[in-house]
């Protein structure tokens, strides 16, 4: 039996949220939606600059690990963290929501990472992510029993950002699927998708990466078209599956000539919308390491996703399982 359900390879980051109006995002050059990478320089102005901000623990797939764990699965997380404040607060918040997280901590120069997040009153988030201690992860951070141990390892493509990262990536790739296990990532950002595309086609193409999640804006950048369809079409052929998101319209899942359509979970209000697409994929990866469906999977990825983007910050306060089994997903 597998020990973990899901392995999460990811940027440990700590997310500093902070509501703010457009005009904001304009006088201070920020791509509006966009994960935007900045140094250290750049983080502390920002920081300065921002209004009453909230903490919490953060980074794409560290937030997909604590969706699944929130779940009832069973999840483990690569990412790395200094041994400063911010680390200790990361490693806290992972723990606390029931992943395995035993990534050895940076001793020293660069701190733990950080994201700057400006939520506009459209519920939009524009991030500004400087990545300090991440840029570390290498292969001596891959565990090979977590590795082997996992049905599904998950992985962010804003990983191909640190160099070294993408050998570890590699390498936890080449274990799972020695023990018969399957690999996936989401593409993350359309402008992350411009600066990797050819890289992460190949992933795809060469079997490295099994299942891909990503949203319209991705998923046409991937393909450099303007047709969602076409890109659809085109995804289907490279990977084995593929959910795509599209905001109030629901997703779509495709595998081979299946196509399964999900809409999307009624909400009262969009607060903010970080963490959407890393709960969606946690909701679908619990339904598919747990045998369900692809309708029922995307059902699951759909209300993890509207829970989450009705408060404040990537992870659910809510008790995922308890939702999911009021909702009768469970």
């Amino acid at each position: 039996m597998p020990e973990y359900d899901v392995l999460c390879i990811g940027n440990a980051i700590v997310d500093i949220i902070a509501q703010c109006d457009e005009a904001f995002l304009e006088t201070n050059g920020i791509i509006k939606g966009a994960m935007n990478l900045i140094d250290a320089k750049r983080a502390e102005l920002l920081y300065s600059r921002m209004g009453p901000a909230i903490e919490a623990s953060g980074g794409s797939a560290g937030n997909t690990a604590a969706g699944v764990a929130s779940l009832g699965g069973r999840a483990a997380f690569f990412g790395k963290v200094s041994n400063d404040a911010l680390g200790e607060i990361y490693t806290h918040d992972i723990h606390a929501q029931g992943v395995a997280f035993d990534t050895r901590p940076l001793k020293g120069e660069p701190p733990t990472a950080r994201s700057m997040i400006f939520v506009t009153p459209d519920g939009e988030r524009s991030m500004n992510t400087y990545l300090g201690a991440c840029v570390e992860l290498g292969p001596e951070d891959v565990e090979a029993d977590k590795a082997a141990g996992a049905r599904v390892t998950y992985f962010e493509g804003y990983l191909w950002d640190p160099p070294r990262a993408k050998e570890a990536i590699r390498q936890t790739a080449r274990l799972a699927h020695a023990a018969g296990r399957e690999v996936s990532m989401t593409l993350s950002d359309s402008f992350c998708v411009d600066r990797y595309r050819d890289e992460f086609l190949a992933l795809m193409r060469s079997g490295t990466v099994d299942i891909v999640f990503a949203n319209s804006h991705e998923i046409k950048s991937l393909y450099q078209t303007s047709s969602f369809d076409d890109a659809l079409a085109a995804i289907r052929k490279d990977c084995k599956i593929a959910a795509v998101t599209r905001s109030e319209k629901g997703s779509v899942i495709v595998r081979g000539d299946e196509i399964v359509t999900i809409n999307a979970t009624a909400i009262k209000e969009l607060v903010d919308t970080t963490g959407a697409g890393d709960l969606y994929a946690a909701g679908f990866l619990y339904g598919y390491t747990t045998g369900r469906s692809l309708k029922e999977c995307g059902d699951l990825g759909s209300l993890a996703a509207g829970l989450v983007i009705q408060q404040i910050g990537p992870r659910p306060r809510q008790n995922l399982r308890r939702e999911a089994e009021q909702a009768g997903l469970l």
